[in-house]
């Protein structure tokens, strides 16, 4: 249960003064649902307001606030020319206040002649005369007026930065004092001020970079040590220690000599899996480095062991792929492998249950179907999550729920993370790193080609195809809107059809599974050349005669999706291209994502690059992480700030007595503040 102290901060929006349906909708567009939402939504810059009681030339081009009496009105000759109200300040000099728009009757009724009101906005000269173009804000000689540096937040269309900072304000009104979880001599070094008075500080003065830090440091201090109490509560947990004989592992036969990389983190596995406490290791490997090789050996480790292994997969696609290949290498093995996904229904599903209740399936590969409640195993060793970003640290607890002594936890990214993110997505766990290519994989030659010689595309996608190749072309993400994905990528097969005829496959989200899967069982047979898709294959798809990859706005995207997608070729003897197809008008992170493509293959170093170049609000977004957002831990605070807050919430931890110290009481606040409470919670179950 959350303290009863922070319930007011977590009420719905609704609660606010001021709220009602019209307002609503773009606080919900800008994912502010409760009043904590608005609390942590800060703001990105300001603008500085000069209160002056005169004019003066040396003012023009700034944003000046200023007490001006209206002494005439002046239409221009056409009914819709701008309509000009003239001004004097307290020594009489002249300013024009400009309206434009052909709707006299508002200004006038804004400047009744005579009669002072407080204008702010910048001012500006035209010919001999000064003028406000449009002024911002109009208000009477009893109101308030604003601040002089005035917050700027990121807004969505229906709503301003001053309703924002109103808001605001009352959300704020609604934070309690708290007591203190930073360390006391940190907080000292650093200066910060209390969390409540530097959210009220941000709030107040964009500028405040020292109380920006302390809230940004607040938040990764709670994620790290919500990630240190899993780990440590996990680590008191009794596993079962499970010891292969190799046996079954002797019997594979293996398409190449395993890499020095595999065998190291077959080796650590291995290790982490013969100890009492359950293992918790995340295996990252570049595409193409051979993690389902490892992941196959681990779940052998279980099965000589006499337990059950489980594969968990993010999509349907990948676990069927998953479970093919896994048939394919398991031939001829005394191993029984099976599926589950939604899909698998009446007899074929109660058979795969009956098995995996008697324990008579060793190994089953699925989706989240293979977490729910009616999935029962008989002895559940190790599950292996091949998480793609997916999967979060509340997923990886439930799985672990499904056996009486929690199995052992391997989890598999293709995506290489860069360190920091490492540490923050999944500082509970051991690191392998597979960082060397197996045997016969070439690199892929990436260009970068103008969308407008797209003629010369289609040329060569045909020369490719007479010459029996195979070519997957990706439509891009269009905003968060599937259906102008899915439109762009319809429009382009369709295109590909009336030159090439029926050899033009597409595949695309909305799919149902089982035509989804007969269109890449037609690719992946060779009947289709080309398969037109949407990202839908960023993960998985495995088709070795597939050598070119043609990627439509490829500005459109991120360096770490650009490098999953081009993974897709590259699978076989032969050579692989990948071009990237870019409009005329690109920003400089565009270019530089382009550029850092065709220059390098490394995954690891294209993830490094790529958390320079995203901006703070893409850093751990739900489309890529599945995880938590940090709403105010900017790249740069994060990477600056994270040993720091890592070894506070150790001593925390191993010196301060944990959460049932006084400082430990205040950071348990801080964990439900914050929402990793999973580390609270885990406590208190564990």
């Amino acid at each position: 249960m959350r303290p009863e102290i922070l319930n007011p901060l977590f009420a719905e929006v609704e609660a606010l003064k001021g709220i009602g349906p019209g307002i609503r909708k773009p606080l919900e567009r800008l994912g502010l649902k409760r009043a904590i939402d608005i609390a942590f939504h800060l703001p990105t810059g300001w603008i500085d307001r000069k209160r002056v009681e005169r004019l003066d030339m040396g003012d023009v081009g700034r944003t000046i606030t200023i007490p001006l009496t209206a002494v005439d009105y002046r239409q221009s000759g056409s009914s819709r020319g701008p309509f000009r109200v003239h001004a004097t300040d307290a020594g009489g000099d002249y300013v024009s206040l400009v309206y434009f728009g052909g709707n006299p009757g508002w200004a006038r009724k804004l400047f009744p002649l005579g009669e002072q009101r407080i204008v702010s906005g910048k001012l500006e000269s035209y010919g001999q005369e000064l003028q406000i173009v449009h002024p911002d804000l109009v208000l009477s000689p009893g109101e308030e007026p604003p601040a002089p540096r005035e917050p700027i937040y990121p807004l969505s269309e229906g709503i301003t930065s001053r309703r924002l900072h109103q808001l605001a304000e009352q959300a704020l009104a609604r934070a309690p004092e708290l007591p203190e979880w930073v360390e006391p001599s940190l907080l000292q070094q650093r200066g910060w001020k209390p969390w409540r008075a530097a959210l009220a500080a941000v709030h107040a003065d964009p500028a405040d970079d020292g109380a920006r830090c302390r809230l940004a440091y607040d938040e990764v201090f709670a994620n790290q040590l919500a990630l240190m109490l899993v780990r440590a509560s996990t680590r008191k947990r009794r596993g079962q220690p499970l010891q292969g004989d190799g046996r079954l592992r002797d019997m594979l036969k293996l398409p190449y000599a395993p890499t020095g990389a595999q065998r190291r983190a077959a080796a650590e596995i291995e290790g982490d899996m013969a100890q009492q406490s359950p293992m918790l290791r995340l295996l990252q490997g570049d595409v193409g480095s051979g993690k389902t090789l490892v992941a196959l050996m681990s779940l052998l480790v279980a099965v000589e062991a006499g337990a059950q292994g489980a594969l968990l997969a993010p999509t349907e696609i990948l676990a069927r792929q998953h479970f093919e290949s896994l048939s394919r290498m398991l031939a001829g093995l005394p191993v029984s492998v099976a599926i589950l996904t939604g899909r698998e229904k009446g007899r074929a599903r109660d058979s795969t249950l009956m098995g995996l209740a008697d324990g008579s399936i060793d190994i089953l590969v699925g989706t989240h179907a293979i977490f729910q409640q009616s999935v029962a195993y008989k002895r559940l060793g190790l599950a292996v999550v091949d998480e793609q970003h997916r999967f979060g640290v509340s997923q990886r607890l439930m799985l672990s729920q499904k056996a009486e002594r929690p199995p052992h936890l391997l989890v598999m990214t293709a995506t290489p993370i860069p360190r920091t993110l490492t540490l923050t997505q999944y500082g509970e766990m051991d690191v392998s790193r597979l960082d060397e290519m197996p045997p016969g994989r070439q690199p892929i030659e990436t260009r970068v080609i103008s969308d407008e010689r797209l003629v010369d595309v289609v040329e060569a996608l045909g020369r490719h195809m007479e010459s029996g190749g195979q070519a997957y072309w990706v439509c891009p993400l269009v905003e968060e809107s599937e259906k102008s994905d899915l439109a762009a990528a319809e429009e382009r097969a369709t295109a590909l059809r009336l030159r090439f005829g029926d050899r033009i496959g597409l595949v695309h989200g909305r799919m149902k599974g089982p035509e989804k899967d007969a269109v890449m069982a037609a690719f992946a047979s060779g009947q289709l050349s080309v398969l037109v898709a949407t990202t839908v294959i960023e993960v998985g798809v495995d088709v070795p005669n597939a050598t070119l990859m043609i990627i439509e706005h490829a500005d459109r995207f991120g360096l770490a999706q650009l490098h999953q997608l081009r993974g897709r070729v590259g699978r076989g003897e032969g050579k692989s291209t990948c071009l990237l197809l870019r409009s005329g008008q690109l920003s400089e992170t565009a270019r530089a994502r382009l550029a850092l493509m065709r220059e390098t293959n490394d995954g690891f170093r294209i993830a490094e690059e790529d958390l320079k170049l995203r901006g703070p609000g893409e850093l751990l977004g739900t489309r890529q992480s599945g995880e938590h957002v940090f709403r105010l831990a900017s790249p740069e605070l994060l990477n600056e700030l994270l040993l720091v807050a890592s070894q506070d919430a150790r001593l925390l931890v191993d010196r301060d007595g944990g959460l049932e110290g006084p400082r430990g009481q205040a950071a348990r606040l801080a964990l439900y503040l914050f929402e990793r409470d999973s580390g609270v919670n885990l406590l208190r179950s564990g």
